[in-house]
C-alpha cells in the first residue's frame, strides 16, 4: 500500500479541522504534509471520483459530500489504493509446475492472503473521518 492512502487520510482531517480558519488549498494541504502540491491535487481528483468530497477549484472549497462518520478508511482505501482484480496481494505470474513448491503455491497461499485481505479491509470499515477529526481536536485542547 502507498503512502497516498495515509495522505489522502492527513487531507481529510486537515479540510476538517482547519475548515472555518483558512482557504484549504492543495498549496496549503502540501504545507501540512509536506509534500508537492501536484500529489496533493492528484488525491484529491481521486477522492472526488470516487465521490468522497467536492471540489471548488480556485476557492479552497472542499468538502465531504456524506457526514463524516459515513467515510470510512476503507472508503478512501478504496478511492486511492484500490485493488488489481480485487486481490491485495499480486501473485507471481506462473510459478514453475515443474517444481513441487511452484505447483502447490496457489493452493497453499491463496486462501490465507484473501483471509488476510479480508480481516484488513474489514478493520478499515471500523474507523471514520469523524473518528481522525474528534481525535486531532482532543490532542490540539492539550
Amino acid at each position: 500500500m502507498s503512502s497516498r492512502f495515509t495522505v489522502a487520510l492527513h487531507i481529510l482531517t486537515c479540510v476538517e479541522i482547519f475548515k472555518n480558519e483558512y482557504k484549504i488549498t492543495s498549496e496549503f494541504l502540501a504545507g501540512s504534509i509536506n509534500t508537492n502540491p501536484v500529489i496533493i491535487r492528484k488525491i484529491l481528483t481521486q477522492l472526488r471520483n470516487a465521490g468522497l468530497i467536492t471540489v471548488a477549484r480556485g476557492t479552497g472549497g472542499i468538502k465531504p459530500t456524506r457526514p463524516l462518520r459515513d467515510i470510512t478508511f476503507y472508503d478512501v482505501y478504496e478511492a486511492i489504493d484500490p485493488v488489481e482484480n480485487g486481490d491485495l496481494f499480486n501473485f507471481h505470474a506462473g510459478p514453475n509446475p515443474q517444481c513441487p513448491v511452484g505447483r502447490n503455491i496457489h493452493s497453499l497461499l491463496d486462501d490465507k492472503l484473501k483471509a488476510i485481505q479480508f480481516a484488513m479491509e474489514n478493520e478499515m470499515r471500523k474507523y471514520n473521518i469523524d473518528d481522525l477529526r474528534s481525535g486531532m481536536q482532543k490532542l490540539l485542547e492539550k
